[in-house]
């Protein structure tokens, strides 16, 4: 990984350390997302956390993506053995279609799979796949949703919308069982 990379990933982390201290000292975490909106779509656009997308109306595709979706047992699997080998930086759109059909299967690839909540970094990008903190330009996000696999800090791999497969949460169970 290169080393703009690198310091752009320790950020993320600080970031997210930074916005957990806070929550735990006052209950409540500062924004680090902005909000567009482009007629009746609301775009948030920056690092993002589940219950952004899950308790808010304006997002129920996240509920209904979830409810349908049955992850790949050997993923769900893959994920088990090797949680604690891995962090996860995925980012969407929230007015993407993909994002809207794949984001809920993934949450519950994590669920079930009992994948630490605080090993992911979920980022938002608007239509042109522009975030905060330039993380998409950064990690050269062309499509979302992308889920980058990083392993001490290093990019092992990354599934791009539906991946080789089809089925991102099997590609990704692929990619997580076969880290070295």
């Amino acid at each position: 990984m290169p080393i703009k990379k690198l310091v752009v990933f320790l950020c993320v982390c600080f970031i997210m350390n930074a916005c957990a201290v806070q929550k735990k000292s006052f209950g409540v975490a500062p924004p680090a997302y902005q909000i567009k909106t482009e007629g009746n779509e609301k775009i948030l656009i920056g690092i993002l956390d589940r219950p952004l997308l899950e308790n808010n109306n304006s997002f129920a595709w996240f509920k209904k993506s979830y409810a349908e979706k049955t992850p790949d047992a050997a993923a769900v699997e893959a994920f088990r053995q090797h949680a604690a080998d891995f962090q996860l930086v995925v980012f969407c759109g929230t007015w993407c279609e993909d994002t809207h059909n794949l984001l809920g299967g993934f949450y519950k690839l994590i669920d079930m799979s009992g994948f630490p909540a605080e090993n992911i970094t979920l980022i938002g990008v608007d239509h042109e796949h522009r975030s905060l903190f330039d993380l998409a330009h950064v990690f050269n996000i062309t499509n979302v949703p992308t889920f980058i696999v990083m392993k001490n800090g290093k990019e092992v791999g990354r599934v791009v919308e539906y991946g080789d497969s089809g089925e991102p949460d099997k590609d990704l169970g692929i990619l997580v069982k076969s880290m070295k």
